[in-house]
């Protein structure tokens, strides 16, 4: 396992981070800590979750596994969606935040959150709002970094403004959406990133699946996330990402390696990244992610395994100045 530094924190992560969204749901507590305890023999130290997850059954159960090596381990949990019935239990207002860094400490069982997520954009609260919220936070140790997830990169390059100007704790971690077939995050958040020195660790690394060998032009499992949840099949209705998959396959079994593993490898090799996000159902699943620590990938074949995608247009209508 390789180390990184998350930004300008000083805070050294493995370059794979562990997902715990399946924890509570797709996985018991009896599969979720034998995955968990998988990741930290390869050395993975640095776990993602979120409230939201099984509605906080995944940081309760996270929070049991780190117990007895919290000190070795570098945590981030997120705040945005609904977490009960009432209007005012969702959202980025003062009043949620701050209720919920108290109530995902106490799932957690620990004193302190390395990053705190902001989980999605709040379009009724001021951004002035929830960033002087989690300054606060920060400021009373409860958390230690902000971090923002599913922003746009206007909205974050505002964000950072609004703190630099008011001299308020930063965003220092972004955690979007990133993989072979989802490429939007090249075309600014992670330009911004690197020019901000903010770290990355990006989600969605198989494509809910679609990046598995198991989806093509023509064939898809009977069951599976993009087949079952209506939103990653709306996320991948468009037959492009189809055609993604079918020349990705071909090329893996051409290159004899697992799908999943070369996915995540392909991740994990840009240079603005910090660490993709896997997760896993069971340890099989996991160990095909696990693999790609040991995949040297260069940049030529980087670039090879780039071009069976679609490169998104450039930030500006100026395409020519791409060339």
């Amino acid at each position: 396992m390789r180390y990184r530094t998350v930004g300008r924190t000083g805070i050294q992560v493995s370059n794979l981070c562990f997902g715990t969204m399946s924890f509570g749901g797709d996985a018991d507590q009896e599969t979720s800590k034998k995955m968990f305890n998988r990741c930290r023999e390869v050395g993975i130290n640095f776990f993602d979750t979120a409230n939201s997850y099984s509605i906080g059954r995944s940081e309760e159960i996270l929070g049991d596994c780190i117990a007895h090596c919290r000190d070795e381990i570098v945590l981030t949990t997120k705040v945005f969606n609904p977490m009960g019935e009432d209007i005012n239990a969702r959202g980025l207002s003062r009043r949620h935040i701050i209720r919920e860094v108290e109530n995902s400490l106490r799932r957690l069982k620990t004193d302190r959150i390395e990053f705190y997520f902001l989980h999605n954009f709040d379009s009724i609260t001021p951004m002035e709002e929830s960033l002087r919220a989690l300054d606060d936070l920060q400021r009373q140790g409860k958390i230690l970094y902000p971090a923002v997830s599913n922003w746009a990169a206007w909205q974050i390059a505002k964000a950072l403004g609004i703190s630099a100007k008011e001299q308020l704790a930063r965003f220092e971690l972004i955690e979007p959406m990133y993989n072979l077939a989802k490429r939007q995050v090249e075309v600014e958040i992670l330009p911004l990133a690197q020019s901000e020195q903010m770290g990355v660790i990006t989600y969605s690394p198989l494509g809910g699946g679609l990046l598995t060998g198991k989806y093509g032009v023509n064939h898809k499992p009977e069951q599976g996330r993009l087949v079952d949840q209506k939103k990653y099949a709306d996320r991948y209705a468009d037959q492009k990402y189809n055609e993604v998959a079918e020349r990705f396959n071909t090329y893996c079994k051409e290159q004899q390696v697992q799908p999943a593993t070369l996915a995540v490898a392909w991740v994990m090799s840009h240079p603005g990244i910090t660490a993709p996000i896997i997760g896993a159902r069971n340890l099989a699943q996991l160990e095909s992610s696990l693999a790609a620590i040991e995949v040297k990938m260069t940049k030529a074949w980087r670039e090879e395994i780039t071009a069976l995608s679609i490169t998104p247009p450039s930030a500006t209508d100026r395409s020519e100045e791409a060339l």
